[in-house]
């Protein structure tokens, strides 16, 4: 069989002894390599004798004064030293690139997520980390995060899922349901959501339902949903705000959507007294020991972001 390279590499005691070797022979001092290793000089004499035993040749010849190699020792010291340097480097330019943020991080984002949280970052982020390559995935489906292959997503909160790690991007979010004055003077307004049923409404559907989203209000301290009718199903919100505003019915949006076209006149609100609040945008990820340095910059940028509200909120397990 084949010998692997793990195999063949020093492990537990024996790298230790054998970099107390490579100390020992490149100053020639007990004492010197003891301090540069943060030892003790009788500690450091220990592992030396223990390494000795170990390759079964005396190494070092040792005097009260002096400390000299063998022509063992000589010979391993010439072909470990230039190792023990590639290694050392190796290992020195992994830690740097480990700190400095580098590689591709896949990110899921709901599309009224993605407007208001990612798209305003994103020349600032591609400044600030050039080697950072951001894969982002925008459409209102709700995938596994881990078996999807992502690394975080941002999403609202009632549908995050269980064991993830999740940072509050804003305050609370509540729906209104929305119509032109014209479509109201026609078909009047509903006074309760469950008059919803006799309205012409724009219906939305969440990718991968067969079922129109019913619409959620708030009663007596609990949701209760209404499956509402009309003339029109779609799976994106902002095609079916558009359609609200064409006249086609009563649509149903997140406030901050639909807040500059109420201001305007253009759409008129009703039902607000069953229009509660809901947990908000959410930036959320598996937890992990060690998080990738380039997965934390978009974290952060996220969180700092111009539309972030909530920057210093705290991470916590959902």
């Amino acid at each position: 069989m084949q010998d692997m390279l793990a195999d063949r590499l020093p492990a537990g005691n024996d790298y230790n002894q054998m970099r107390a070797f490579i100390a020992v022979a490149e100053y020639l001092s007990f004492s010197r390599a003891a301090e540069v290793l943060g030892v003790s000089p009788s500690a450091l004499s220990q592992m030396i004798r223990s390494f000795e035993e170990r390759v079964g040749m005396r190494l070092l010849h040792r005097t009260t004064r002096n400390v000299s190699l063998t022509e063992f020792g000589e010979n391993l010291f010439r072909r470990v030293r230039p190792a023990a340097f590639e290694l050392g480097d190796a290992l020195a330019q992994t830690r740097i690139a480990g700190e400095r943020p580098a590689g591709t991080v896949r990110v899921h984002a709901f599309r009224s997520a993605a407007q208001k949280h990612i798209q305003p970052i994103l020349k600032s982020f591609a400044e600030r980390y050039p080697d950072v390559v951001l894969d982002i995935t925008i459409d209102d489906e709700t995938v596994d995060i881990v078996a999807g292959g992502y690394d975080v997503a941002v999403r609202i909160g009632e549908v995050i899922e269980r064991d993830m790690v999740a940072v509050r991007l804003g305050p609370e979010l509540r729906q209104l349901a929305v119509a032109t004055p014209d479509y109201f003077s026609q078909h009047g307004r509903p006074e309760h959501p469950r008059d919803l049923v006799h309205h012409r409404c724009v219906r939305w559907r969440w990718p991968g339902h067969q079922s129109p989203y019913a619409w959620e209000f708030f009663e007596n301290d609990a949701w209760f949903g209404v499956a509402v009718n009309g003339p029109l199903i779609l799976n994106d919100k902002e095609t079916a705000l558009n359609a609200a505003l064409q006249g086609v019915g009563i649509g149903f949006a997140v406030e901050d959507t639909v807040a500059d076209y109420i201001a305007q006149g253009r759409l008129v609100s009703c039902l607000e007294a069953w229009s509660a609040p809901f947990p908000g945008w959410f930036v959320c990820y598996p937890q992990q020991r060690q998080m990738a340095p380039a997965l934390r910059a978009f974290i952060d940028a996220v969180r700092s972001g111009p539309d972030a509200g909530l920057s210093g909120e705290a991470e916590f397990v959902v």
